[in-house]
């Protein structure tokens, strides 16, 4: 071969390898290219899981919230009568004992021991239509829940742990007791 043609072999070869070594490069560079960018997305799905973990813990702690609330609303409601309530028992007490102090004998005190008695009737049905309701009737089982227990009295007639005698009715305002019963209980 001539010079002339070893020459343009030799350039030929010269421009392979150049060409080989920029498509390295080139492939080098892309290979990094994607590595990086399968690194980005890693780093974004993880930052989605985590938002999506947020957004969860969010949405189950505003449910929480509701539903605390609707107790604590539900709660207010059936008791924000508890004061008033308790200041409404001695006037119920009293018309109970107006009734049993009364002379039943006397014609005179008669219409007046009817309109204490109609009048404490109201009352009750009154309070009854806002949850307050009595406890406390001979006869029922003693439950120290409900019941204050005044003295145990060994007693033929009646049956152990039974109510003998009320002294004093207790109240509950939509199943919590307001005040308990005193009562004398069989032993």
């Amino acid at each position: 071969m001539s010079d002339e043609q070893q020459k343009v072999v030799e350039q030929e070869e010269i421009e392979s390898v150049e060409a080989e070594t920029v498509d390295a490069e080139l492939v080098d560079e892309r290979d990094e290219r994607i590595a990086q960018l399968e690194a980005e997305l890693e780093q974004a799905r993880g930052a989605i899981d985590g938002e999506k973990d947020i957004k969860m813990r969010a949405a189950a702690e505003v449910d929480n919230i509701r539903r605390r609330s609707a107790i604590d609303v539900q709660k207010a409601r059936d008791f924000a009568l508890e004061k008033f309530a308790k200041e409404l028992l001695p006037v119920l007490d009293n018309l109970e004992r107006a009734q049993d102090a009364g002379d039943k004998d006397s014609e005179a005190a008669q219409a007046i021991l009817e309109g204490v008695e109609l009048t404490h009737k109201s009352f009750i049905d009154s309070v009854a239509k806002f949850g307050i309701e009595a406890v406390g009737v001979e006869g029922d089982a003693f439950n120290p829940e409900l019941h204050q227990a005044i003295s145990m009295v060994p007693s033929p007639d009646h049956k152990s742990n039974t109510l003998m005698a009320v002294m004093q009715k207790g109240y509950t305002l939509n199943g919590r007791l307001l005040r308990p019963a005193m009562v004398m209980v069989a032993q």
